[in-house]
């Protein structure tokens, strides 16, 4: 405690909540508030708001006096829900509103009110998945295999060699996004103990589904393979043959729209069927919003290539979740999860029924969501999402780490890293905070490793990004920083998710370029080396990795631990270009090197991964 503060109260500080973070219902949590001597306290309250309801005021009651401050306690339980509190503290001078401030410490006066998360008390997520390891495959670009089932019959697609740069804009100035490379379920087959040599446990495909374009987010078919992938039977292989090597499959699926180019909307008539846009008494018609059949539709952000689906449509919804639908036709190929597409685009009901299909075919199968900010309190189209109350994810991608990791390595605020990592700690509940997808890039930005160069793209075309190379001076500095960004995303909480490249020094800016064809032959070895290093860590530690995170305070480097029951590892991090003496009060293992040490020494963009316990 601050002893210049007269009140004192701190949500990390198991002092003052017994409990850390979010809880589950009916579970009993300790407040305590300390108020300094010299100031007559009468009464002080805990104000609790269950979102969307109104204040409760709970009288806190004095304990005692000890080190010159005085007590005050009380013990709550709380149903399933979203909660916001504060302290309301009357004295002698006024009443004070006590509210959130940095690090947790309540400020009089200012600050936010506090959140609570309150989980199901029966909700789980699953435990295969917690410790591990995620590959982000982009399909059509990680590696093309021989395979005599696979078929190209896209109109007015274009297959390309392996080396080829990737098109950003057609002749005529429209992108279609119909460029493909032949990756397929046979190259990601004969890959498998390179992932196992990274240490993958679980990959996560791009969409899979036939579709006209090479990222397949506007599915034709949810019930056919794209034929440029392989057969149902290929793909069977590659779930066993995946297995049995410890790693699992996660599929994305994309249910907020489909092709314009579908077997639901058939715009361009290439499916064998009466689709929405064909005729207004065909099946699919009610699936679709028409303003002024059939030209104008509602559709994602604008893109006529992708109709938005109603959601809310019962012959839709039994088709995607129903007995014999889409999802439990997939899960029963052995697929361990799904990742929901723009997850904050399908509503509450939606959601809660993916989950119950989900985890009535499989219980452990994992749903992960995509989600861009902190998805504990989340509000999309007005509406408060529930993500982690029990009832809809088991986890999400999580995208404020993301930032969190990007921000420190480029400026080297720590305060701020640590702010915004335990913010998201602590709001979600930790079995959630496990499955939860780290990450520094994804088909949807720009490549850490550019970003990390500091390219000057200004006044350049998307076309000359699509075809620009980094310099070697740039690519250091990429590859520097890369690094110490890799160190993070492998032990902060949740699983690391390597998007596919990245190991080895793929490069690219925004969709597409951020997509080329995987490098084989030009594989960065010293990054590949240390991304093999970080993945047998984990493997060896992996109750660590389950386990907790706590800071420690240091001047200069940021420094944090994570621990079990049974370890403890303490990562040291320097993002500054100084080179920085770190001393250990005792002797240590530095497990990148393997010696026994007390004291390492950082360089600029720098780090250690000390087992200290």
């Amino acid at each position: 405690m601050d002893k210049n503060q007269l009140f004192y109260y701190n949500s990390r500080d198991s002092r003052c909540k017994s409990i850390f973070g979010a809880v589950k219902s009916g579970e009993k949590v300790d407040y305590t508030f300390f108020s300094k001597f010299g100031i007559y306290v009468e009464k002080v309250y805990l104000v609790t708001q269950k979102d969307g309801s109104e204040n409760t005021w709970h009288k806190m009651e004095f304990v005692e006096n000890v080190d010159g401050y005085s007590k005050f306690s009380i013990e709550l339980s709380f149903n399933t829900g979203l909660y916001w509190y504060y302290l309301e503290v009357h004295t002698e001078q006024g009443i004070f509103e006590l509210r959130k401030g940095a690090k947790g410490v309540a400020t009089p006066n200012s600050g936010v009110p506090y959140q609570l998360t309150v989980y199901d008390r029966n909700y789980k997520t699953p435990n295969f998945a917690k410790g591990g390891l995620i590959y982000h495959i982009f399909v059509d670009r990680f590696n093309k295999g021989e395979d005599d089932g696979v078929i190209f019959d896209k109109e007015g697609a274009v297959l390309k060699d392996w080396n080829e740069p990737v098109t950003v804009v057609d002749f005529d100035g429209v992108y279609r996004a119909n460029d493909f490379y032949g990756g397929n379920f046979q190259g990601i087959i004969d890959k498998l103990d390179y992932l196992k040599q990274l240490n993958v446990t679980l990959l996560y495909l791009s969409p899979i589904f036939k579709s006209a374009s090479n990222h397949r987010y506007d599915t034709g078919d949810y019930m056919q393979l794209d034929e440029l992938l392989g057969t149902e039977e290929k793909f069977k292989e590659l779930i066993v043959k995946a297995k049995a090597k410890g790693i699992s499959i996660m599929l994305d699926g994309v249910f907020n729209h489909t092709g314009a180019d579908s077997k639901y909307f058939n715009k361009f008539n290439h499916y064998d069927s009466v689709g929405a846009y064909n005729s207004v008494d065909s099946p699919y018609y009610d699936w679709y919003y028409f303003t002024n059949y059939p030209e104008e539709y509602g559709c994602w952000w604008g893109v006529t290539v992708v109709p938005t689906v109603n959601k809310s449509n019962l012959s839709y919804r039994n088709f995607i979740f129903g007995d014999g639908g889409v999802i439990e036709k997939w899960l029963n190929f052995g697929v361990k999860g799904i990742r929901l597409d723009v997850v904050d685009e399908l509503d509450i009901s939606f959601v809660n029924s993916i989950r119950d299909k989900v985890k009535s075919v499989d219980k452990n199968a994992l749903i992960i969501g995509e989600v861009w900010e902190d998805a504990s309190n989340k509000i999309s189209y007005s509406e408060r999402r529930q993500y982690f109350l029990g009832r809809q994810l088991d986890g999400v991608m999580n995208y404020p780490f993301k930032d969190a990791i990007m921000g420190y390595v480029m400026n080297g605020n720590k305060e701020i890293f640590q702010e915004e990592v335990m913010n998201i700690v602590e709001n979600y509940p930790k079995v959630s905070l496990d499955t939860c997808m780290t990450f520094i890039d994804t088909h949807d930005t720009v490549r850490a490793i550019n970003i990390f160069a500091e390219v000057n793209v200004l006044n350049t075309s998307k076309v000359t990004r699509s075809t620009m190379e980094l310099s070697n001076a740039d690519r250091q500095k990429g590859s520097e920083r890369l690094v110490l960004a890799s160190v993070m995303q492998y032990t902060l909480p949740g699983i690391p998710s390597i998007y596919y490249g990245d190991e080895v020094g793929l490069d690219g800016f925004e969709d597409p370029i951020n997509r080329k064809p995987f490098p084989w032959k030009n594989i960065d070895e010293k990054l590949l080396i240390h991304f093999r290093m970080l993945g047998s860590i984990r493997a060896k530690y992996k109750s660590v990795f389950e386990g907790y995170i706590q800071f420690v305070d240091d001047d200069n480097l940021l420094i944090y631990d994570r621990y079990s029951k049974h370890n403890r590892i303490r990562v040291v991090l320097n993002a500054s270009r100084k080179a920085v003496n770190y001393d250990i009060n005792k002797p240590v293992i530095n497990l990148v090197t393997g010696e026994r040490v007390d004291t390492v020494r950082l360089n600029g963009c720098d780090f250690a991964i000390l087992l200290v316990d």
